[in-house]
């Protein structure tokens, strides 16, 4: 729910926080003008923590050992020389 709060009135300031802090929008107006709408923060989940599930809407089928498992491409590089001027250098 929006509330319209006329920021000429300085006597109502207490009763908007209040509004606010219990979650509702309020629409600042100065002479009939929208001036700002201002929102309570949105809760946040402490850092350091994951929530399980957050991807569950994209269907996404990833294999089980795909961060876990060896990555082909690399294996498939292990023979190749570190430095490819290597197979071109003359012997001595």
């Amino acid at each position: 729910m929006t509330i319209r709060f006329d920021i000429g009135n300085q006597s109502a300031l207490a009763e908007l926080v209040a509004r606010m802090e219990a979650g509702e929008d309020v629409l600042l107006t100065r002479d009939g003008e929208t001036v700002a709408l201002v929102m309570p923060p949105q809760p946040t989940l402490p850092k350091g923590r994951r929530q399980l599930g957050v991807w569950e809407h994209l269907n996404l089928k990833l294999p089980d050992d795909l961060f876990i498992g060896p990555d082909p491409e690399l294996e498939a590089e292990m023979d190749n020389p570190i430095f490819p001027d290597e197979e071109l250098a003359p012997k001595n």
